[in-house]
């Protein structure tokens, strides 16, 4: 007796040693406990459930019934024919047709009811003495063998293991496992309610499924094999994308989880399971390869960080840190900032991104170009993460690039601050129901050129600049350190951190309230020590800190005390000293008076425009040359006579269609109106001091503003 536990490994050693027994003359049988709903039960586990049972005859009864059973499984398993197999399953329980798997095929068996009967009746008035011998269940076995009809209907053996729903889009699929007999493996994939309900479907998705797996049953024999496998299927949920789920409240990365700090690997049927949740994630694209054993962690790209980026370094990990905790940040402070790292080439910032790609497990990674791509595609890509960066390279064209590249706006990404909606999609019913997926990520901007957008972008931007560094013996080699680190012995950071995630949140929500006070008050109180300044110029009496500004935009306030906030969060995953933590702090307020300083000042296209308006409005000491207005307290410009003037004068300026884009965001003179017509002060001085027979309109278009 063969009673192995009901695993494939101990079936497929059941089945060897049963052959190998038999051919030594051995007479064998097999007990298999069966998998109710796929729960893993051992003999272990049955002779626990016996002594539970106080009462013997019960138990009795209870012990019989399980082995009874167990035998017949085993019988099941080792059972050398298909014809064998639909016999032994017609005896234990009777039914006229049925399918059954054997050796990996798909089988069908039919009984022959007038074929039955009259087998039988020859049995019983046979001559032969052998069949006179036989009792009555031996004559009714062997009519059974004479009568029954086996017939393989699939040279593989398809099983539905669940039904998978997008509760979103109401999209839904059955998730097959096909089995071969052959050495190729088992194939998983998907298949619709239109293809499971059609034999001429179920064919075809089929052979699209394996290679050579053909199905050529019919549909009436489809329809009873899918109301067996599909009865009381389990339902799993699903996601489109990797990363944190809000909905579900948990990470779910490409073959690991993190819900409350668990770690939950997927499991053989792919997904997850915690507690009555299952679920699983449908995006495929996004490989995300995160290695689960700690011991595998090397911290030393802690040290080479700080040593070749310093506390710029710090900030961008705090930045792709706090990326994790996006979605739960934006929830409940509605948003959470865009990162820029701009720098001339050479200065590091491929090297910086790859590492922190392998901290999330994305090695080879760096992210991609918006310019490139269509804003269809942006949206899809945009979608496929949550809780991680999505980086922009080089999106910012000029000159050349810019007529070749496809249109792409900053003020594209306006809403994702708040996790607004990537796209809106009409959902395939008879309704008009449609699907708007949030943008659930967080947007980094690498580029060598500084981003250039209206204010609403960049005060949503938190910047760092990286230069090209003095290249030592000593830095180059902790660089190439750092670009050596392999992602698996790296990416196990990024399950540290979520574990963590209640810590995280917690620490944040302390934190930043205090932040956002100081950075309101870094114009009067010391940000170190809370002491007031004396005056507007002084120092702090108390501790001697120089760093003070003033941050008038709520948003720049905001954004830079998130990154303080997360700053302290990164402390509980990663080992930074006190004076790392303090430089970073201090480099975190100065990006806050810097952002500011940006914000007041104008694009470099207006500033430039103003200078070569001063020099121009100087060349004539007695009257006007381009400023059309009569109001001391007004500025008219004719853009048109502007540029032609500049260039009569070998002033280099932008062309006509930037200035009218640029200057509508004038700060040093704010823009009052826009082509209106103005009684021109410069026609009426030139039409006074001209001798020209034709004088010109004295009606002109021009831009106000404030003088």
């Amino acid at each position: 007796m063969w009673a192995l536990d009901n695993e494939p490994g101990a079936q497929k050693y059941t089945r060897s040693w049963v052959k190998q027994a038999r051919e030594l003359g051995f007479i064998c049988e097999a007990a298999q406990i069966p998998q109710p709903d796929n729960r893993k039960v051992d003999w272990n586990d049955l002779h626990q459930r016996w002594a539970f049972l106080e009462d013997d005859e019960v138990r009795a009864q209870r012990i019989e019934k399980n082995l009874k059973e167990a035998r017949h499984h085993g019988a099941l398993l080792i059972a050398e024919s298909a014809s064998d197999k639909a016999l032994l399953m017609y005896q234990w329980r009777e039914r006229e047709e049925f399918h059954f798997c054997f050796d990996s095929r798909l089988y069908w068996w039919k009984l022959d009811i007038s074929k039955f009967n009259s087998a039988k009746q020859a049995l019983d008035d046979s001559d032969k003495q052998d069949d006179q011998l036989l009792s009555e269940k031996a004559i009714r076995e062997k009519a059974l063998r004479m009568s029954g009809c086996v017939v393989e209907i699939a040279n593989c053996y398809p099983k539905a293991l669940y039904f998978q729903r997008n509760e979103i889009t109401d999209e839904s699929w059955y998730f097959f496992r096909v089995d071969f007999p052959h050495d190729g493996g088992s194939v998983k994939n998907t298949f619709t309610g239109g293809q499971v309900a059609a034999a001429s479907e179920f064919k075809k998705r089929l052979l699209g499924m394996g290679a050579g797996a053909v199905f050529t049953g019919s549909g009436q024999q489809l329809d009873k094999i899918m109301k067996d496998q599909l009865f009381g299927i389990k339902t799993v949920q699903t996601i489109d994308y990797v990363g944190y789920s809000r909905e579900y409240s948990c990470y779910v990365f490409n073959d690991v989880a993190v819900r409350e700090g668990q770690l939950i690997s997927i499991n053989e049927e792919e997904f997850f399971e915690m507690g009555k949740l299952k679920l699983k994630s449908l995006q495929k694209g996004v490989k995300i390869q995160l290695t689960k054993d700690a011991k595998n962690y090397d911290p030393r790209w802690l040290d080479l960080l700080w040593q070749c980026f310093g506390t710029q370094g710090i900030v961008a990990l705090t930045f792709w840190f706090g990326s994790l905790f996006a979605e739960q940040i934006r929830h409940r402070y509605q948003s959470f900032p865009f990162l820029e790292a701009t720098g001339e080439a050479g200065a590091g910032k491929t090297t910086l991104l790859t590492l922190l790609w392998k901290l999330l497990g994305r090695e080879g990674y760096e992210g991609f170009d918006p310019s490139k791509s269509t804003k269809a595609g942006r949206s899809r890509l945009m979608g496929q993460v949550s809780g991680m960066p999505i980086v922009l390279l080089e999106s910012d064209r000029s000159g050349e690039d810019k007529a070749h590249a496809k249109t792409f706006e900053w003020d594209e990404l306006k809403d994702y601050y708040g996790g607004g909606t990537l796209a809106t999609k009409g959902v395939k019913t008879a309704g008009n129901e449609t699907y708007e997926p949030p943008f659930r990520g967080t947007i980094a901007i690498s580029q060598n050129a500084p981003v250039v957008a209206s204010e609403a972008i960049m005060t949503r931007i938190v910047k760092l600049h990286f230069v090209r560094p003095n290249v030592t013996p000593e830095s180059r080699a902790a660089a190439d350190l750092l670009n050596a680190l392999e992602g698996a012995k790296l990416s196990n950071f990024v399950l540290q951190a979520v574990r963590k995630e209640a810590e995280v949140m917690d620490l944040f929500a302390q934190r930043l309230p205090g932040y956002e006070a100081k950075l309101r008050c870094l114009h009067s109180h010391c940000f170190s020590c809370d002491t007031p300044f004396k005056d507007e110029q002084s120092d702090c009496a108390h501790c001697g800190n120089k760093l003070r500004g003033y941050i008038r935009v709520e948003r720049i306030n905001k954004n830079h005390a998130q990154l303080l906030a997360l700053l302290d969060c990164l402390r509980m995953v990663v080992s930074l000293t006190d004076a790392q933590i303090s430089n970073t702090r201090t480099q975190i307020i100065r990006m806050a008076i810097e952002r500011q300083a940006s914000i007041s000042s104008d694009h470099p296209v207006v500033a430039e425009f103003w200078e070569v308006y001063e020099y121009l409005e100087g060349l004539d000491a007695d009257g006007p040359v381009v400023n059309h207005s009569k109001k001391e307290n007004i500025i008219a410009i004719n853009l048109n006579d502007f540029v032609k003037c500049a260039a009569e004068h070998r002033q280099k300026i932008a062309d006509v269609s930037e200035l009218r884009e640029r200057l509508k965001d004038s700060r040093s003179r704010k823009l009052i109106d826009i082509n209106k017509a103005t009684d021109s002060a410069v026609r009426a001085y030139q039409a006074k001091h001209s001798n020209a027979v034709i004088t010109k309109q004295p009606i002109v278009k021009c831009w106000h503003f404030q003088a």
